[in-house]
């Protein structure tokens, strides 16, 4: 009987590729989890729970993100100002149509990524969120991946 060896990726061989997700009209929690994967490296088949073997994701057209049910006014993000009695709160609908609509973007993929981790931390770097159609990152010739495409319940048009 052959014993089989598991190979473990080391961080000298690994290429991480460049992954465009284009987010209009996507759910924000099924996106965020296929991103949190992609960043984590799961998809591939030398998966290392303990080196960097995801890709780089951008997304663009976060502003576009479409949220199941009621979230859009009943979902809130808490924050502290650090001071007593300095917790703020926002609504989701009011973030999205604010200055910063990519936060929604990325506050759910940090919260899909294994947490108090320095790897984590590092994973989640390769994250680029923009609120528009245009990113700077066309130099390293990205993949683009059709998301909503991949089943029907991804997406919120039609």
């Amino acid at each position: 009987m052959r014993t089989q060896v598991t190979r473990s990726a080391k961080p000298a061989e690994v290429t991480h590729k460049w992954i465009v997700v284009d987010a209009e009209g996507a759910v924000v929690g099924r996106l965020a989890s296929f991103i949190a994967l992609r960043l984590r490296g799961k998809h591939r088949a030398d998966f290392t729970p303990h080196c960097d073997v995801g890709d780089h994701v951008v997304v663009i057209n976060a502003e576009k993100v479409a949220f199941t049910g009621k979230k859009l006014t009943d979902k809130k993000y808490y924050r502290h100002t650090g001071y007593p009695g300095g917790i703020k709160e926002a609504v989701a609908g009011k973030v999205l149509a604010g200055k910063h609509p990519e936060r929604v973007m990325e506050k759910a993929v940090e919260r899909m990524m294994p947490k108090e981790s320095p790897l984590a931390r590092k994973q989640l770097g390769k994250l680029r969120v923009y609120a528009g159609p245009d990113h700077p990152h066309t130099a390293q010739s990205p993949e683009t991946i059709d998301f909503k495409g991949m089943n029907r319940k991804n997406s919120r048009i039609g």
